[in-house]
């Protein structure tokens, strides 16, 4: 089951308040650890880049998390930036086929402290 966040925060900002301060990490001791250069984690903390495949390896070994949990993020992330720079709907130009029948189980919707508090287990846990 794939838990969706209606606005996600940006990955960097989850880092930097999830993972690198509460681990009373400057900056440049996180580069360190992540054997990055500096302009590049500031990028990424600063909502300035997204996290790459190598990033989020990075990451995993870094804070003790999987990858695929970073790059969720970033997917979940990207995904919701772009609905929200598309058109308006506009009926008659949709040509897409019919959706397919729901399913019978509630989708689980995940407000953003909750996805903050399930990713803070995987940075601490």
């Amino acid at each position: 089951m794939t838990m969706k966040i209606k606005n996600p925060p940006h990955p960097g900002r989850i880092i930097r308040q999830e993972c690198i301060e509460p681990l009373g990490l400057t900056i440049t001791e996180a580069t360190a650890r992540l054997g990055v250069k500096r302009q590049t984690l500031n990028n990424l903390v600063n909502a300035r880049a997204g996290i790459s495949a190598e990033m989020s390896i990075r990451l995993s070994k870094a804070f003790g998390s999987r990858p695929e949990v970073w790059l969720g993020l970033q997917m979940q992330y990207d995904l919701c930036q772009g609905r929200e720079d598309l058109p308006p709907h506009q009926g008659s130009q949709d040509h897409r086929p019919n959706p397919p029948p729901r399913r019978s189980r509630p989708r689980t919707r995940l407000n953003c402290h909750a996805a903050t508090q399930l990713l803070a287990l995987y940075c601490h846990g």
